[in-house]
């Protein structure tokens, strides 16, 4: 579980940011509103408080469902619509820093994040359905190997 900000080491995640004032550094907060513009903010929001779809008795990630894609999990799945669940949904952390390799510390942080915003979402969503979210949490896995996913618990 992601604790409060206060726990969190940001000049580990964020190097950059010691150099900041002449060596000094800069905190956090200054940090984000030096760097971050409205086309990252707008974008970060779907990443961090994304769409869900009910579909065919599945939740899916997304704003739609391409049906073609779906029958083709869901048979993959042999008709199990948590595998199939499982499947769609799941997100490679790696994927979303696409300009440089994170670390391994800048993955965690960022799949236990997500892990708790979507739980929260998607019991804001769906208040009456089991939904598990699923991030591992072990220091030993390839970079690609951290992936999010939920489906849900019938």
């Amino acid at each position: 579980m992601v604790r409060s900000s206060n726990n969190v080491d940001f000049n580990a995640l964020i190097p950059e940011m010691k150099n900041w004032n002449d060596g000094k550094g800069i905190d956090i907060d200054s940090w984000i509103q030096c760097m971050a513009n409205h086309k990252v903010l707008v974008g970060c929001s779907r990443i961090l408080w994304p769409s869900f779809v009910e579909h065919d008795g599945c939740i899916l990630l997304g704003d739609s469902v391409d049906e073609a894609r779906y029958q083709g999990f869901l048979k993959s799945a042999r008709g199990d619509r948590t595998v199939a669940e499982a499947t769609m949904n799941h997100q490679h952390v790696l994927h979303l820093f696409a300009t440089e390799l994170p670390t391994r510390a800048l993955v965690l942080y960022v799949g236990r994040l997500m892990k708790e915003i979507w739980e929260v979402k998607l019991r804001h969503d769906f208040p009456n359905k089991k939904i598990k979210v699923v991030f591992p949490d072990g220091d030993d896995l390839e970079l690609i190997d951290y992936e999010l996913t939920f489906f849900q618990e019938r």
